[in-house]
């Protein structure tokens, strides 16, 4: 495990959070809940999500996300980008641009595939000038449409 945990503060949701991340990554979990008594909200959580640490905080409405701080989810390819997507957007998120996009938290979170880096990363200079700005035009990332791009 890293030595680096990022706290996430949660406004006064904290287990529908749990749930709704646990829920939506592959092989994730709940490390531990610290709850002040039994018929109140849990106060801190710890969870794993795709081999990451987080912390969770029952912190009230104080400090909102911003845009400043975002997660990447590295997609295989577009049936993982479809899957994250729709989970974050679909229930109660918002899509973004350019693959971001926020759950219902108020998390930002980039969905990008990894034919990213073979497009707009690519080697050739007019092709990822052709998929950045195919790119800069999406909401959700569609591969095809990065690599149609790439190839000119």
């Amino acid at each position: 495990m890293s030595k680096i945990t990022p706290c996430l503060w949660i406004d006064d949701r904290i287990d529908d959070a749990i749930d709704f991340y646990v829920s939506t990554f592959p092989q994730a979990r709940v490390l531990r809940r610290v709850r002040r008594d039994a018929d109140t909200p849990s106060a801190i959580a710890e969870i794993e999500l795709a081999g990451h640490r987080f912390m969770l905080l029952n912190g009230g409405p104080q400090f909102p996300f911003t845009e400043a701080v975002s997660f990447m989810i590295d997609c295989a390819d577009q049936a993982e980008v479809d899957y994250f997507w729709n989970a974050l957007v679909d229930n109660g998120g918002s899509a973004g641009r350019c693959g971001w996009c926020k759950d219902r938290f108020g998390l930002s979170w980039q969905v990008v595939p990894s034919a990213l880096r073979t497009t707009v990363g690519g080697s050739d200079p007019a092709g990822a000038g052709r998929a950045t700005q195919a790119m800069m035009g999406m909401s959700k990332l569609i591969v095809a449409d990065l690599e149609r791009a790439y190839a000119g």
